[in-house]
């Protein structure tokens, strides 16, 4: 195995990524926390607001069974 492109860890963090997304709600609240905020920290604070959401989203806790977000102001992963 030779050494990592950067097209090649572009695609390891986009899968690892999605992996984290896959298994948010089973994530400890901390780890979940602790993911927000270096996620925060790497893109800049301008993305909380739309990470929240998205998280949000993606939470099944806070998904309706329709698959409509319920009515929340920011997801689990901020400590809430």
């Amino acid at each position: 195995m030779g050494p990592i492109t950067s097209v090649m860890a572009e695609e390891l963090t986009r899968a690892l990524g999605e992996a984290v997304i896959r298994t948010w709600s089973h994530l400890p609240k901390g780890v979940q926390n602790c993911l927000f905020q270096e996620a925060v920290t790497s893109q800049g604070e301008s993305i909380r607001p739309q990470l929240a959401l998205f998280l949000h989203e993606k939470h099944p806790r806070t998904s309706d069974p329709l698959g409509k977000p319920r009515e929340m102001m920011e997801p689990d992963s901020l400590g809430g």
